[in-house]
């Protein structure tokens, strides 16, 4: 028996040109308005905005629903129930906001949904990947010949900088990893800082180097590696150092660094994942003295460049390097002499994570990437000022945009951040430093301005008054 085409409903995803504008046209203004409204709203989401994402919860529908009721849906009960993260006062996780330059790139290039893959799958991503290579090179003083490869995340980032930095190493000392694995390969010496990030050491394992195999070097009262504590080793070594640490901002001392590896013929990577961008910044050179003589650098643009997530960046002294790890050649997929993102990256197919860059960049100038750093980070130390007369502990020097805080009574810390999470005006997390609990605040916002950073100051005295009455 067959059926007459003519009597059956249209398939939801057999929509006409016109009708497809007009969703997308709906979609639009659905996430327009979000960013109209969100710096209006609480940064948590409230405990209706919760309950409503049992909404979500149904079967799977048999013959499924009109496109126009899914994005309606997803927009009704979705939205109420993000956290405000692109608003003016999350003070969270070193999440960046989105500049709408950035999003207005995602949604043309979400549009043209390029595979980066390969220069010849998108010449369009293949040129704007050489161009931001080029400008990214020069904002932050690299050397001229630095490779550049788009990844999801600082972790992969690391991944990515330490699965080269083990097979270049190995391959001095006669093993070629790629080939023969890691199985009875020679040691090699890993150096790590006490206070290095979480995400490094489980790039560390994922990369077949161990996460506790390292040697840890202790750290200072800012959580910078102790120069002077360096192990005494012979043969190759992979010092992993951090522009940027976690809780403090704090920096390394690289120049040190850099002449204890090159006295062991290693290598050299720095984890900067937020802080590498002070590189852009020439009232900061103190900072990061001896930074650019690493062999490798990770970090986010989703967060201080304030592009959509995701958006990681692995940057490559020697560009052949990474290409000796990652080539994934085939008969149908080959190795030519232009940058082909593939071969450089542990991802084969993979979004245009340049397009956003690019428009970023081209949009604020030198002047404007200085300023963004310069700006949040004068917000940061405008609230440890604040916080300090109010009586709080600053435990960190407010060198960038991180501040590290405790209450006049730093047993009233859990309650305090309890307290400022359900408040819901803005949004700060807790950590763990020295052994005790504190509260971290990280500035990382394009919209969060010196008023905006004495209303996150006045929020926290007023409810750490609270907290102690209670």
């Amino acid at each position: 028996m067959t059926t007459d085409p003519e009597t059956q409903p249209p398939r939801p995803f057999e929509t006409s040109i016109e009708g497809s504008a007009s969703l997308l046209q709906a979609a639009a203004r659905s996430a327009v308005r979000y960013t109209q409204e969100v710096d209006r709203r609480r940064v948590a989401p409230d405990a209706a905005a919760l309950a409503g994402l049992d909404r979500f919860n149904e079967p799977l529908p048999e013959f499924g629903a009109t496109p126009e009721s899914t994005l309606a849906l997803l927009d009704e009960f979705g939205s109420p129930a993000t956290v405000a993260t692109t608003g003016a006062r999350y003070f969270g996780f070193v999440n960046g906001a989105t500049l709408p330059v950035a999003l207005g790139a995602s949604f043309l290039a979400n549009a043209w949904d390029q595979n980066a893959a390969l220069a010849v799958m998108s010449p369009l991503a293949a040129a704007l990947h050489e161009t931001v290579r080029g400008w990214l090179v020069e904002l932050l003083g690299l050397p001229s010949q630095t490779a550049l490869s788009f990844v999801t995340g600082a972790t992969v980032a690391n991944a990515a900088a330490l699965a080269t930095a083990r097979d270049t190493l190995l391959q001095q000392m006669g093993w070629e990893t790629q080939s023969q694995g890691l199985f009875g390969a020679p040691p090699l010496n890993v150096v790590i800082g006490q206070q290095a990030h979480s995400t490094l050491r489980k790039s560390l394992g994922l990369v077949g180097l161990g996460r506790d195999r390292v040697l840890i070097v202790p750290a200072d009262d800012q959580g910078r590696m102790r120069v002077d504590l360096l192990p005494d080793l012979s043969g190759p070594v992979l010092v992993c150092a951090q522009a940027g640490e976690v809780n403090t901002g704090a920096f390394d001392h690289f120049d040190p660094l850099a002449d204890y590896v090159a006295d062991h013929g290693g290598w050299l990577h720095v984890d900067g994942a937020f802080g590498l961008w002070a590189l852009a910044d020439p009232s900061r050179s103190d900072l990061v003295a001896g930074l650019t003589r690493a062999d490798s650098w990770a970090t986010d643009g989703h967060k201080w460049l304030n592009v959509t997530y995701d958006c990681g960046m692995a940057f490559f002294r020697d560009p052949t390097a990474p290409r000796q790890t990652f080539s994934a050649a085939a008969g149908y997929l080959p190795v030519s002499d232009t940058y082909d993102a593939m071969h450089n990256t542990p991802q084969s197919s993979q979004r245009a994570r340049q397009v956003e860059v690019w428009a970023v960049l081209r949009t604020l100038g030198r002047t404007g990437l200085t300023e963004l750093i310069g700006g949040t980070s004068l917000v940061a130390q405008r609230i440890a000022h604040l916080l300090a007369e109010g009586g709080f502990t600053i435990l960190n020097d407010v060198v960038l945009n991180q501040v590290l805080v405790r209450p006049p009574d730093p047993t009233h810390t859990d309650a305090l951040i309890t307290a400022i999470q359900q408040d819901g005006r803005i949004w700060c997390g807790p950590t763990q430093w020295q052994g005790s609990s504190a509260m971290r605040i990280s500035v990382s916002s394009w919209k969060t301005t010196l008023t905006d950073g004495e209303f996150a100051a006045s929020v926290i005295l007023e409810l750490a008054a609270e907290v102690g009455r209670a």
